[in-house]
C-alpha cells in the first residue's frame, strides 16, 4: 500500500513494531475498538505502546489480524486516515477508511477495495507482454523459478523435486530457456542443495541462483526485471501475486499432495479467469505443457500498483496533500 501511495506523493515510512500481549486475544481488542473505548488505553493495555510516543504521520497502514486493532486505535488517536489489507475479523468497517480485499465477494462495504494483494516490489514497468505471445513458437529466453515449500496442505516429496529439475534440463535443451532461480524461507534443504549443485552444471541452464539461506547481492527484484516469464510453486500466494503484479506471465506447478483452501482456490480461479496465470501438476510437467500454458496467458498490461494508487486517491483525496500539510 505504501508503494502505491508513493505514486501519489512523497512518502517516508516509520515502522512501529506491534506485539499483542498474550493475555488479551485479538477478538477482545477489536471489541474494545468497536465500543469506542479510549484508543490510548487500547494501545497501552493491548500492545504496551505509549500513545505519547507515537510518531508523527499522515496516514496509518497495516496488514494481518495482529495489527488490526492497533491500526484503528492509532488512527483514531492521531485523527488520521487508515488503510488495512485483509479481512476485518469482526472489526466494525467504519473503523477503517480503506480495506483492501482480493475477491469481489469479500467487498461487502463501501470502503472495501478489490485489488491484488499489494507488493512492495515496484518495477514501474508496464506492457511486459512480448509483442508476440510466449509459447511454442516464441519460447521465453529467461524464466524466473520461484521455489516455495511445504505449507498448509502442500507437501513436496523428493520425486516432486526430481520432476522439476528434469524439466529444467529438458526445457533448456529443447527451447534454450535460461533459468533465474531462487529459494525462499519455506524451501526444503533438499531442493536448495540440489539447485546450488545444478547451477554449476551448464546442461541445466541455471544462469542465476539465489539461495535464501545465503543472501548475496542479487534479489527477487532482479529476477523480475530480467525474466520474460515466471515458473513458481503453487503453495505461495504472495509469490504468485508479486509475479502477476510485475506484469509477467505466471505458470505455477503443484505437487500431488497439494490442496488449496477454498478461498485460495477462489483467488487462483480469479487469476486464471483474467488470463494472468495457469497451474500445472508437477507430475505432468514438460517443456510442451509449460509452453502451451504460456500461450494461454496475457499478463496485465498495466501495473496493479498504478491502479491501486488511483483507487486510493479517489477514496482518500486528502492523501494527495504534501506530507505534514
Amino acid at each position: 500500500m505504501v508503494t502505491a501511495i508513493a505514486r501519489l506523493r512523497p512518502v517516508a515510512t516509520t515502522c512501529l513494531r506491534v506485539r499483542r500481549r498474550f493475555f488479551l486475544p485479538t477478538r477482545a481488542l477489536l471489541r474494545c475498538v468497536n465500543l469506542g473505548l479510549p484508543p490510548a488505553a487500547i494501545l497501552r493495555i493491548g500492545y504496551g505502546i505509549d500513545a505519547a510516543k507515537l510518531p508523527r504521520a499522515d496516514f496509518v497502514v497495516s496488514a494481518g489480524g495482529e495489527t488490526l486493532a492497533a491500526n484503528a486505535a492509532a488512527a483514531r488517536l492521531l485523527s488520521l486516515p487508515n488503510l488495512f489489507s485483509g479481512r476485518l475479523r469482526g472489526l466494525a468497517p467504519e473503523r477503517v477508511d480503506v480495506v483492501l480485499v482480493s475477491l469481489d465477494r469479500l467487498a461487502t462495504h463501501a470502503n472495501h477495495l478489490v485489488c491484488l494483494p499489494p507488493s512492495p516490489i515496484d518495477l514501474r514497468r508496464e506492457g511486459r507482454a512480448a509483442a508476440r505471445r510466449l509459447g511454442q513458437d516464441n519460447p521465453p529466453r529467461s524464466v524466473g523459478v520461484l521455489i516455495g515449500g511445504n505449507s498448509g496442505s502442500f507437501r513436496y516429496h523428493s520425486e516432486d523435486w526430481r520432476r522439476l529439475t528434469r524439466f529444467l534440463r529438458d526445457a533448456h535443451r529443447t527451447a534454450a530457456i535460461r533459468w533465474l532461480a531462487t529459494t525462499s524461507r519455506r524451501s526444503q534443504a533438499t531442493i536448495a542443495d540440489t539447485l546450488a549443485d545444478l547451477a554449476r552444471d551448464a546442461s541445466f541452464g541455471i544462469e542465476t541462483f539465489i539461495d535464501y539461506r545465503a543472501p548475496g547481492s542479487l534479489t527477487l527484484r532482479d529476477i523480475y526485471l530480467a525474466a520474460d516469464a515466471i515458473l513458481c510453486t503453487d503453495d505461495s500466494t504472495s509469490m504468485i501475486s508479486e509475479a502477476v503484479g510485475a506484469c509477467l506471465p505466471v505458470v505455477a506447478v503443484r505437487p500431488a499432495a497439494g490442496r488449496l483452501a477454498a478461498q485460495e482456490r477462489e483467488y487462483r480461479d480469479l487469476l486464471t479467469g483474467r488470463g494472468w496465470y495457469r497451474a500445472l501438476p508437477l507430475a505432468g510437467l514438460s517443456p510442451h505443457a509449460f509452453l502451451a500454458a504460456l500461450e494461454e496467458i496475457t499478463p496485465p498490461a498495466r501495473s496493479p500498483l498504478d491502479e491501486l494508487a488511483e483507487a486510493i486517491a479517489k477514496r482518500l483525496p486528502r492523501l494527495l496533500a504534501a506530507p505534514g500539510a
